[in-house]
């Protein structure tokens, strides 16, 4: 495997790009279009997602790129960067600080460098596999505030998320857990990695959206996978649970189960 310190620096390189482009447009007059699957995207979608492709051609040109706004380009290579240049476009364009620019690092599928970058405020996650994670530059630790799921506040970012099956899961981890708190995006999951959320659950997501928070929690202390348990890649299926240790991940994964038959169902 190739220097993640180098690749880790590098995508702090491609975040920096990012974030003039985000604070320029931000609380502008900007023009919202919505895509065929009634997500939102803005100008500065696409020229922050443009400015970081260009980069990684110039310096990285056998990379592949999946990107949220652009066509994907080498999705074979052995290295592929994962793009997402405003995640949480709806709170972007309510004027809202809730959303961030993410940059993941795939090896073989494998998520191994992740960034997660709030322009406005000016906060910066990363985490590189076996290379610790740091919040604008210094080390970060998970910390589990509840010491069981019943103490624990789940968070979210909308319940129209969860559909079919899933909801009926997610229903069954309400029921579990202390209360749920919506809203938020990445923006959980980087709070959660600095020790200040103890649990997210998500469903539905695109590669895009989760690929960047895999190794900023995990490099913390944290779990991230998907509701088997199973670590995240690029051909998860889009339900994520992210929590401060193991012990709260396994009642997670508990409660989001389906009940044996005639058994009695978690909680």
């Amino acid at each position: 495997m190739n220097n993640l310190a180098e690749f880790r620096a590098f995508a702090e390189t491609l975040a920096e790009l990012a974030r003039p482009i985000a604070r320029r447009y931000f609380r502008s007059d900007l023009t919202v279009i919505d895509k065929p699957d009634a997500t939102p995207v803005t100008l500065a979608d696409m020229e922050i997602e443009s400015a970081i492709r260009a980069e990684i051609a110039r310096v990285y040109p056998s990379h592949g790129v999946l990107g949220e706004e652009h066509e994907s380009t080498n999705l074979g290579a052995d290295w592929v960067w994962v793009i997402d240049p405003i995640d949480g476009t709806k709170a972007f364009t309510c004027g809202k600080p809730q959303f961030g620019t993410l940059i993941a690092l795939t090896h073989h599928g494998e998520p191994v460098v992740g960034v997660v970058d709030q322009a406005i405020i000016g906060e910066r996650w990363i985490g590189a596999r076996g290379l610790g994670a740091t919040f604008n530059g210094a080390p970060i630790r998970t910390k589990a505030r509840a010491k069981t799921l019943t103490d624990a506040i789940v968070l979210t970012t909308s319940p129209d998320i969860f559909v079919g099956d899933n909801r009926t899961s997610f229903e069954r981890l309400k029921r579990a857990c202390k209360g749920v708190y919506y809203g938020g995006d990445c923006y959980n999951f980087a709070l959660l990695a600095a020790g200040h959320v103890d649990l997210v659950v998500e469903a539905g997501l695109k590669t895009v959206d989760f690929a960047a928070l895999v190794n900023p929690i995990i490099e913390a202390g944290g779990v991230c996978c998907d509701w088997r348990g199973e670590p995240l890649t690029l051909t998860s299926d889009g339900t994520i649970i992210a929590a401060a240790n193991q012990a709260l991940a396994d009642e997670v994964l508990a409660a989001l189960a389906p009940s044996p038959a005639g058994g009695r169902e978690f909680g």
